[in-house]
């Protein structure tokens, strides 16, 4: 349970005083608290955000940071959720995860045992960093096409397999709810003396609810990342790295971050993260029960919608995740006969209503604390609509589905170098057995099936086709057409 006084939030209540002192700098922002905004752009925006838009050092703070208002909500932060350090970051969990890639396995040589299904902000932390990436196979489902967390038993095999690497780094949750066995993996870890990194992006909030899956603190982590923007109340781009234990190196991790975050960091950024964190130990436990018992009349109504699925129990047995958040709604839209794609698109285009994430069988709905009864209706009203007018639309192309074996390309080179040499644009067409020197990844959910480095194969390469042509979106890709895929060049 929390020791400190947790109604403080410092870095708000500096910026209240900040506003209420009439402060005024002669310094950045150049808006000077949104006097130099037009109107059109204050009435879009709002007058306050400009207000509250000060600088962090030498503003909100002294020029030496002396009243400690972000070191005193960061240890806020720790105390709330049961870590020992946390570091507040407002360029987003991409960045997080680079300095702690980088922070424990080093630069040049390094080596980190990675989940293949990591996000692409995993496969930029291995070019900036240069350490190559030991491949820890995550459990493909080719029934449901997609993949399962690894199990302890594959993050045992890895480490007997790699024992020089330096730590594992796994996501949990996945972007489609699924969370891995991290109790159990954190402790195969343990066993070498290594550390456990999760990328938990999509798990803010589980700390402050026990029907939630188990956060990563609790359960023997090292290291985690988290998104307060995707499933708490901060605003984008608000991350904060959580630590404990003596296997990572606190004093290089706050170095690796620094050199990699801004130097002009956002304050209402700093501010929502210290407020929610409030929040949750006051009232999280009531606000996510609250939004769990949302979520589940949201899954029970959806499945009783003719040609819907809300998947679950297909999510949750021996050989595939350990765990489930349930305010992650994963529905599936086969039935309806037609692509993900094509459905989330007509929801955007017919109700306004965006979801989070599109495949070629599936739809995301992300429940929110902040949903009610009136936001779930019109989800339900828009899915039902939906149920009722799949009939009309196109039969969806078809996808070329690799298996198992064929997604698993060959690692010849490190990331960056495939990245950073020499190449050069072949076609589509000629691109199999060519060294790729480009990511791509479907978005969302934002795993790479190409990864700089890997040797491209007809299979993978007719699932970039046959998807792009389904509706796909690879924003990764340097031909958005996709024309052309640029390698790395061959010897001459």
């Amino acid at each position: 349970m929390p020791s400190l006084d947790q109604s403080r939030a410092p870095l708000l209540e500096a910026l209240d005083k900040y506003r209420r002192n009439n402060r005024y700098g002669y310094t950045p922002p150049g808006h000077r608290q949104g006097r130099g905004v037009d109107e059109r752009t204050r009435t879009t925006i709002g007058a306050a955000a400009f207000e509250s838009d000060v600088l962090a050092s030498g503003g909100l703070d002294d020029r030496r940071m002396s009243n400690a208002y972000l070191s005193d909500a960061e240890e806020l932060m720790a105390d709330a959720v049961g870590a020992e350090l946390a570091f507040f970051s407002t360029c987003g969990s991409s960045l997080s995860v680079k300095a702690a890639m980088m922070a424990v396995a080093g630069g040049e040589g390094g080596e980190l045992l990675i989940t293949r299904d990591a996000h692409k902000s995993i496969v930029a932390g291995l070019i900036f960093s240069g350490l190559r990436p030991r491949w820890v196979r995550p459990r493909w489902d080719e029934n449901l096409h997609l993949t399962h967390p690894p199990s302890p038993e594959e993050v045992r095999k890895a480490w007997e397999t790699d024992p020089q690497a330096a730590g594992l780094l796994i996501v949990s949750p996945t972007p489609y709810g699924t969370c891995a066995d991290i109790r159990a993996i954190a402790d195969v870890c343990h066993e070498y003396g290594k550390p456990l990194i999760v990328d938990e992006a999509w798990g803010a909030h589980l700390p402050f609810h026990d029907e939630l899956p188990t956060w990563a603190m609790y359960a023997g982590a090292d290291l985690c990342v988290v998104s307060v923007h995707k499933m708490g109340a901060g605003f984008e781009q608000g991350s904060v790295f959580h630590v404990q234990g003596d296997l990572i190196d606190r004093s290089r991790l706050s170095q690796c971050a620094d050199l990699l975050m801004t130097t002009s960091p956002s304050v209402p950024i700093y501010a929502a993260l210290d407020g929610w964190r409030r929040n949750m130990v006051e009232s999280g436990r009531e606000i996510f029960g609250g939004g769990l018992e949302l979520a589940r009349h949201i899954r029970r109504s959806v499945d009783e919608m003719e040609g819907l699925i809300v998947m679950h129990d297909e999510l949750l047995h021996e050989e595939a995740s350990h765990d489930l958040d349930e305010m992650q709604v994963l529905i599936d839209v086969r039935d309806l006969g037609a692509s993900g794609y094509q459905c989330a698109d007509w929801l955007r285009a017919h109700h306004c209503v965006d979801v989070g994430m599109s495949d070629h069988r599936r739809i995301l709905a992300t429940i929110s604390h902040a949903d009610d009864e009136d936001t779930a209706d019109r989800l339900l009203t828009a899915l039902s609509d939906l149920a009722s007018a799949a009939g009309s639309f196109d039969h969806p192309p078809a996808i070329h589905q690799p298996t198992p074996e064929e997604l698993q390309l060959e690692t010849r080179m490190l990331p960056r170098d495939a990245f950073f040499g020499d190449t050069e644009r072949v076609p589509l067409d000629d691109a199999p057995g060519h060294v790729a020197a480009e990511q791509i990844t479907p978005y969302p959910p934002g795993i790479p099936v190409v990864v700089p480095g890997e040797v491209l194969n007809d299979a993978v390469v007719e699932y970039l086709r046959t998807g792009k042509n389904a509706g796909m979106n690879l924003p990764d890709a340097a031909d958005d057409d996709l024309d052309t895929i640029k390698v790395v060049c061959r010897p001459s």
